[in-house]
């Protein structure tokens, strides 16, 4: 049987070239799930950029690992990726890691990442745990696609536009999102999509209080509200994508809001449009917007 030592042995033997980017997966919430070519990555480079010092201090301090650690968050990544790039240039190695889970996947890093690229400099990528697929490959959604949102926008308005575009992806939804929001997203989502459909809560994966759950959308405020813990803990969601026959009720829509938005003001067309398809009357509201901007661009 293979033990831990061996193994390590055997990561340090892959090839890590000097100046370099190497891009490390961090867990997601459960120290254990560290690999063991990220362990060897943080233990040999020059310094580590990450997204909050004070997280990735405890993570090492669990780890047992010391490391210089620069800051390098969405507000500074443009400033700290030249400074990574002027150390590169110097023959030190840098790791970037994130709070949890892959840099530049709805976390800081892809700046870094893109200014490093164009300068000339190699990027590795370490692997590891992500909550995205461990939410999916849990989630009994049988569908082989998914389309990956992430993080919806924090204005109403924005977040609207943004689900009223996604309703006709056949694909499998994956949203991640903050426990003070998720509220709000499954009453947009509810708004939108219909009822019918499947959503998994994934929350706090990989953690003590792990839960997943899985029920059609029009049971999802329900079962929030029924636990006051399930508004505690980070969040992947996951919504079953559109049937493939609702393409027809995409075009139907279009045609019927055409022919009303040429004597209706947008409001009036999409309430008339709601009574004639029988679909959603914000959904045909946002698509009756679209179609005028469309017409007056």
């Amino acid at each position: 049987m293979t033990d831990v030592n061996s193994l390590l042995t055997h990561a340090a033997q892959q090839s890590y070239p000097a100046s370099c980017l190497y891009i490390v997966a961090t867990p997601i919430g459960n120290v254990a799930d560290i690999s063991l070519r990220a362990l060897h990555v943080l233990s040999m480079v020059d310094f580590v950029a990450c997204e909050d010092t004070r997280n990735t201090g405890q993570l090492f301090n669990q780890l047992g690992l010391s490391k210089p650690l620069v800051a390098a968050h969405q507000h500074n990544e443009n400033e700290v990726a030249q400074k990574i790039i002027q150390r590169l240039g110097q023959g030190e190695s840098v790791a970037l890691v994130s709070d949890a889970g892959t840099p530049a996947i709805s976390d800081p890093g892809a700046r870094i990442a893109d200014a490093v690229r164009l300068a000339g400099f190699k990027i590795v990528p370490i692997p590891g745990a992500s909550a995205a697929t461990a939410a999916l490959s849990a989630s009994g959604l049988l569908n082989d696609q998914f389309y990956f949102v992430g993080f919806l926008p924090g204005k109403a308005g924005q977040r609207e536009s943004l689900l009223t575009s996604l309703q006709h992806v056949t694909a499998t939804l994956v949203f991640y999102e903050a426990p003070h929001r998720i509220q709000e997203t499954v009453a947009a989502l509810t708004g939108l999509y219909a009822g019918t459909r499947q959503i998994v809560f994934a929350r706090e994966l990989t953690k003590l209080f792990e839960e997943i759950h899985r029920c059609p959308l029009a049971d999802a405020s329900a079962w929030l509200s029924a636990d006051p813990h399930r508004l505690k803990g980070e969040y992947v969601v996951l919504l079953e994508g559109a049937k493939t026959d609702q393409n027809a009720d995409q075009i139907e829509a279009r045609r019927v809001l055409k022919i009303l938005l040429e004597s209706c003001p947008v409001k009036q067309a999409a309430q008339l449009a709601a009574q004639l398809t029988g679909q959603k009357k914000n959904a045909l509201y946002q698509l009756a917007l679209e179609l005028q901007s469309n017409v007056e661009d």
